[in-house]
């Protein structure tokens, strides 16, 4: 894959830069072309003009009787062309019929070619240009023509000055050939160039997809490599982040996996030896089998209270909750809670006692905020010894609802704090009043809750004397996106 990328990009890297450098010949080439074929037009200009002047400071008349003596005849032309600025120009003065007077110089450096449809010359200078006669010919040439300013046997004559462009066709094809070659050696360095550039910059790639195929699930705390502070090197650092969560999250289902087996396999365990004892013997009294099937139904009971506990966490971990939000009052949810648990604290000797604000209107889940509620009323007696006081109180702030729990247990201990709101999680080892060990998903529940309702419930303060549970949640409504209906009943 970093092959067929590296490959890409040193494609791509050529393809840019040969894109900028055609263009940027072609620009040259074509500048140079302009620039040369206007000196050659600016000296044709100039010899034309040059030509013209001399004619007019020797201008004569012949009368259309007389003979022209080309031969013997002082024709100031002559002059003009001495001028070095016009070698490898040929000049000539044609009739109004298209016979050649005069040409000069004597010995022309190129064939004098003329335009062969009819000229119609005029006191402007007009520009013409003919291509190679054949094949092997070399008379390729550029010419320009006006009216002389003189007039032989009554008529004025045209005069003609061109230069071959054979040199200015030399002269192009060997730009065009350098800026050829210049472009294939750019090209081939530019290419060779990408390639280890890309390969350099693609070599810490290498390295993390071959640390990637190292990691397992069972080897998650392996990082990839960090060679440098650039892109990939963040990249690396996210990936490494990505890695430690999942490692994270991978901890957390195993340790969920180990809790869950310990939990059920109590029960189990009671179950099936209540029923071992009880098939035991091939007859036994009425009340024997009763005492054996009731220890069997609170065993059950049990699995499905933590099998239930469980599947809720489960669809909370994936959304799939839908809150039942309707309009409520907050204390009459709070006192129905407080009213249900107020009977396990009577059995136990542990005095509830309650204080709400009146009238407090919310909307939400009224079913998931009793249980969220009754989590932590229940948690609070369960560990609050006999003769102990469990306080419930609702109030409002400017932001909030608050409801907090408190009792006079023994406290959490201040290094299990932060593992409270864990699954499985019992900071007390001992049995609740009823001699049943809870799971440790009560909080975890009750935090999941208040999350759905854009809340939160926290440990605010834990000691010797008790520890006291807050749950805040915010006025405006919960907006909760979910894809089935969960049911959170035991």
């Amino acid at each position: 894959m970093s092959s067929t990328l590296r490959t890409r990009l040193t494609l791509f890297y050529v393809g840019a830069f040969s894109v900028v450098l055609i263009s940027f010949s072609t620009g040259v080439y074509f500048f140079v072309e302009r620039v040369l074929r206007e000196r050659m037009d600016s000296n044709l200009r100039v010899a034309l003009q040059t030509a013209s002047s001399s004619l007019s400071r020797r201008k004569m008349t012949v009368l259309s009787s007389e003979k022209w003596d080309v031969q013997n005849a002082q024709f100031p032309l002559a002059e003009a062309l001495e001028d070095p600025r016009f070698v490898g120009q040929v000049t000539a003065l044609v009739d109004a019929n298209g016979s050649v007077l005069v040409t000069r110089p004597t010995n022309l450096p190129l064939p004098l070619r003329l335009p062969s449809t009819p000229v119609r010359a005029s006191s402007s200078p007009q520009f013409y240009e003919l291509p190679e006669s054949g094949r092997d010919a070399d008379d390729s040439c550029r010419g320009i023509f006006a009216l002389a300013p003189l007039t032989l046997n009554g008529s004025t004559p045209t005069l003609f000055v061109l230069t071959s462009t054979e040199s200015l066709s030399d002269q192009l094809d060997a730009l065009q050939n350098v800026l050829g070659i210049a472009i294939l050696i750019a090209l081939f360095m530019t290419g060779g160039g990408g390639w280890l550039l890309a390969g350099r910059s693609l070599a810490p790639v290498a390295v993390m997809a071959a640390a990637t195929e190292r990691i397992t699930a069972d080897s998650l705390d392996e990082h990839l490599p960090i060679a440098s502070n650039d892109e990939l090197g963040r990249l690396a650092s996210r990936f490494n982040e990505l890695l430690s969560r999942i490692s994270s999250s991978f901890s957390r289902q195993r340790q969920f996996m180990a809790d869950a087996s310990h939990e059920l396999r109590t029960p189990l365990s009671i179950t099936r030896t209540a029923a071992q004892v009880a098939l035991h013997k091939p007859h036994r009294a009425e009340f024997e089998y009763r005492e054996a099937l009731g220890v069997i139904e609170q065993q059950v009971g049990r699995l499905s209270h933590i099998v239930d506990d469980m599947f809720a966490l489960a669809r909370a971990d994936m959304n799939q909750i839908v809150l039942e939000v309707g309009d409520l009052y907050l204390d009459e949810v709070v006192a129905d809670a407080a009213r249900a648990a107020n009977v396990l604290a009577q059995q136990k000797g542990v005095y509830l006692r309650s204080q709400f604000c009146a009238d407090a209107p919310y909307q939400g889940d009224e079913r998931l905020l009793r249980q969220m509620v009754s989590n932590l009323l229940d948690n609070a007696v369960k560990f609050t010894p006999e003769g102990g006081n469990v306080d419930v109180r609702l109030s409002r702030n400017a932001m909030a609802y608050e409801i907090e729990v408190a009792d006079t247990g023994c406290g959490v201990p201040e290094e299990l704090r932060p593992r409270l709101f864990e699954r499985f999680f019992r900071a007390n080892n001992r049995r609740g009043a009823d001699g049943v060990d809870g799971a440790g998903l009560g909080l975890a529940i009750a935090r999941s809750v208040a999350e759905l309702h854009r809340g939160q419930v926290t440990l605010q303060h834990s000691g010797p004397i008790g520890s006291t549970f807050r749950i805040s949640l915010p006025f405006p409504r919960p907006r909760v996106t979910a894809v089935a209906r969960l049911s959170w009943e035991k």
